[in-house]
């Protein structure tokens, strides 16, 4: 047995500025005349991440090696959209699917029992089994970057898992819902930078028990390097509000200050509209969970295991018939990779699973607190104002990063972009 490992990667910080001579309203020199020159701005203090708390963003692309593009259209008869997570490093990454009615793609690839090496990039979307087909725009702008599996002489070969969640109909017409073209914007603008949180991305026409839902992220430092991050799309038929006290369940395992100013609402706001919450038939809430620690294969699906468990506690009940619930597990790590079945690892493996489930509750709750109401479904904030009075965080989150709306320009481009294909020689 080898001894154990202790994963040492070196974090990114910003460098320091060097302050300028002379000082801001100086007199002029009394020989030249000249007034000194005035400091320069202070540079930003670089971020210092801690152990225990989390990353500079409290996103998912906290974790080195992750990247995020959102599309979608909140104007009738829109209400739908994709999120892509984009790993410029193939990545390792395994799937674990347990709601009974999923709409997934290329899961299979995903089973430590098939030869795949990794992914190039992940969907969450909407417009559930027709948005699978954004995937092909996801695909097209990699292959046209030269990125995925390589064939050789013959090009590359892309790899691109998705789910989506069931938001069909939701801004008033079925067929208005996502395809290629959505891929392609989305993948065209993926940032490592904040993640829009709210009814944007996959998450535009999501529901949750009743209550608008959205997308939500959330990250952890671990020390020595390592980062935990998820990203959510909830949409459960399950609620993520305690029927007691009408609290976000997973509320309970923010760390920091994320949830500063989160009340219980007043009793007289519980007791008024907690019996009008009622589920839709269809639902699912998708998620990815990443860290760059590496990993194996292997330890990758037991993650995806792990982080349902994040999901149970956040959403109750979880795993029904109606929903598709499905987590994804990617490594961006580089270096030999920790394995489940060395007994050496399993400590920084436990750990890391646990972060992975609890950084997954806390993205939903945050999904919950940034979503906005539209689509006439009303968002927790409206319905319990009180618990949201004092959390301008929220407002933050539904701001912060980049979120395309779609726009007759922006498909037509990425129509005409899909079009040029090679001819036959």
């Amino acid at each position: 047995m080898r001894a154990p490992r202790v994963l040492r990667l070196t974090a990114l910080v910003a460098g320091l500025g060097l302050a300028s001579a002379g000082f801001a309203g100086a007199a002029a020199d009394p020989v030249t005349g000249v007034a000194a020159p005035a400091a320069a701005p202070a540079a930003p203090a670089a971020f210092t991440p801690t152990a225990g708390l989390p990353g500079q963003r409290n996103a998912v692309t906290d974790v080195p090696g992750v990247q995020v593009g959102q599309v979608q259209n909140r104007t009738s008869p829109f209400l739908t959209g994709t999120s892509v997570l984009y790993f410029p490093t193939m990545a390792v990454a395994s799937v674990d699917q347990r709601g009974g009615a999923p709409a997934t793609k290329e899961t299979d690839l995903l089973s430590p029992l098939n030869s795949n090496p990794g992914v190039n990039a992940v969907q969450l979307g909407g417009s559930s089994m027709y948005g699978l087909s954004a995937t092909d725009g996801i695909i097209r702008w990699l292959e046209d970057r030269g990125e995925g599996v390589p064939l050789g002489s013959v090009g590359v070969a892309p790899i691109v898992p998705a789910a989506d969640i069931y938001d069909l109909g939701r801004g008033g017409d079925i067929k208005a819902r996502t395809g290629p073209e959505w891929g392609y914007v989305a993948a065209s603008n993926v940032a490592g930078a904040a993640v829009r949180q709210g009814a944007f991305g996959g998450g535009t026409g999501a529901r949750a028990g009743g209550l608008k839902g959205g997308v939500g992220t959330a990250s952890v430092y671990l020390g020595d390097g390592i980062y935990v991050g998820a990203v959510v799309v909830v949409n459960s038929a399950g609620s993520p509000v305690d029927p007691k006290t009408c609290q976000l369940l997973g509320a309970q395992f923010g760390i920091g200050d994320e949830f500063a100013g989160l009340k219980a609402p007043t009793q007289a706001e519980c007791q008024t509209v907690a019996s009008a919450a009622k589920s839709d038939d269809l639902n699912t809430t998708i998620a990815v969970v990443v860290t760059n620690a590496p990993l194996e294969k292997a330890a990758a699906q037991r993650m995806s295991g792990n982080a349902h468990d994040g999901m149970a506690r956040a959403i109750r009940p979880i795993h029904t018939l109606a929903d598709g619930d499905t987590v994804f597990a990617v490594s961006t790590g580089q270096g030999e990779p920790l394995r489940i079945n060395d007994p050496a690892d399993s400590r920084q493996l436990n750990a890391i699973f646990g972060a992975g489930a609890d950084t997954l509750s806390r993205a939903i709750a945050k999904a919950m607190l940034s979503a906005d109401s539209v689509g006439g479904i009303t968002s927790y904030c409206d319905r319990y104002p009180s618990a949201c009075a004092d959390v301008p965080q929220a407002a933050k989150w539904r701001a912060a990063g980049p979120a395309k709306e779609m726009t007759p320009r922006l498909f037509d481009d990425a129509r005409q972009a899909l079009q040029v294909t090679p001819l036959p020689r």
